[in-house]
């Protein structure tokens, strides 16, 4: 694919994930929330040109620079999802305006970056995009999750005789 074609199919992922989000869902903090950012991680990892080897330094500089970016954003995405305990004691999330606010100060965040990159003539490899995708959401699942297993239980329902 295209870079255009990759930034606009990465565009439509973060609408529907910033859409879906927005709505009240019940959170399953028993599913495996680690394995797909460890499936992306690893693809992104066996890319051999995810670091450009004619600026290895500053390529190098340029993804930890965005892996330290997505690791603060993606605990600022965790921190602004609103978690509740529904009447059957189900935790339950819904992203806020924050929600949204923390997802457009990363998109320019990387933005910044890439134009960065870009100016200094380093080539970047859509596969730093994919890592750091995979870093966002194991970050912001970890908030999440740790942020759920602190919720007060449900209270007990009262049994009549």
């Amino acid at each position: 694919m295209t870079t255009l074609a990759n930034l606009l199919v990465i565009a439509v992922v973060v609408v529907l994930v910033v859409q879906r989000q927005m709505r009240a869902q019940r959170l399953d903090t028993e599913r495996r929330f680690w394995l797909l950012p460890l499936v992306l991680g690893a693809l992104a990892l066996r890319d051999p040109q995810i670091i450009d080897r004619q600026h290895t330094a500053l390529s190098a500089a340029l993804l930890a620079a965005g892996l330290v970016t997505v690791v603060g954003m993606g605990s600022v995405w965790g921190w602004t999802v609103r978690l509740w305990r529904s009447p059957a004691g189900s935790v339950m999330a819904k992203g806020t305006k924050a929600t949204v606010a923390a997802w457009i100060g990363m998109i320019a965040v990387r933005l910044g970056l890439y134009g960065i990159g870009t100016a200094l003539h380093v080539h970047q490899s859509g596969s730093s995009l994919m890592l750091g995708m995979a870093v966002l959401l194991l970050v912001r699942s970890l908030v999440v999750n740790w942020r759920a297993g602190r919720l007060e239980p449900a209270p007990p329902t009262a049994v009549l005789h």
